[in-house]
């Protein structure tokens, strides 16, 4: 399993152990040990899960996951860490927008079988293969696209940039980001992902009369819903 995880949580050495483990387990991690820059990272970068402590200084992980959800419109999984047991506690995370949450102290294959099932979820993998954004529709379990009923023909890496923009819609995409869940830490060239964006984007909206996918100057494309 791969993905990109933000982790917030202000305890450092626990922080540097499920950092490692979920590292050794195939993800790549991006860490907080603050609430506020932990809101900054989750609303600025894209992430496939993020991990959240609720005890943080300057801002508690209920405030951060509330703000990404009716503030922001950030639909990323949210996996809430505690020392808290309570029931009132476990509800007052899933009020607060969470999807999960996992006790202090916990094993680190539990956190990263949870890890696995929220970026599987996230990426689709479970549910519907099928994605439809107004005329345009991906099939993940045909590998086929179709555009106001038309077959369209796209590469391999084509297609999964396009099941990426259309996973995301409506939020935009980082170029880095693209980049690093295609090819890891070693992407090609700097002008391979442009290249087939530019292959994506003639076979996507060239034909037909309004444009799809969207540049935002910048910071980064977007699937114009």
């Amino acid at each position: 399993m791969t993905g990109k995880l933000l982790l917030v949580e202000d305890h450092h050495d626990l922080a540097n152990t499920v950092i490692q483990s979920l590292e050794s387990a195939g993800f790549t991690m991006d860490y907080a040990s603050t609430g506020p820059q932990g809101l900054l990272l989750a609303t600025t970068e894209v992430f496939d899960t993020v991990i959240l402590d609720i005890m943080l200084p300057g801002m508690d992980g209920l405030e951060i996951c509330e703000r990404l959800r009716n503030e922001y419109g950030i639909d990323t999984p949210v996996l809430m860490l505690t020392a808290r047991d309570e029931l009132d506690d476990k509800l007052a995370g899933f009020e607060h927008g969470a999807d999960d949450y996992l006790v202090k102290p916990f094993q680190m294959q539990e956190l990263i079988a949870r890890v696995a099932s929220l970026v599987k979820r996230k990426r689709g993998s479970v549910g519907s293969p099928v994605r439809e954004i107004r005329d345009l529709l991906l099939d993940t379990s045909t590998m086929t696209v179709r555009r106001a009923g038309q077959k369209i023909t796209l590469s391999p890496i084509a297609f999964n940039i396009l099941n990426i923009l259309m996973r995301e819609s409506p939020s935009i995409v980082s170029r880095d980001s693209i980049e690093h869940e295609l090819w890891g830490e070693e992407p090609p060239d700097s002008d391979a992902l442009r290249s087939h964006i530019y292959t994506l984007r003639k076979a996507v909206d060239k034909p037909f009369k309004n444009e799809m996918i969207k540049t935002i100057k910048g910071v980064g494309l977007k699937i114009d819903q």
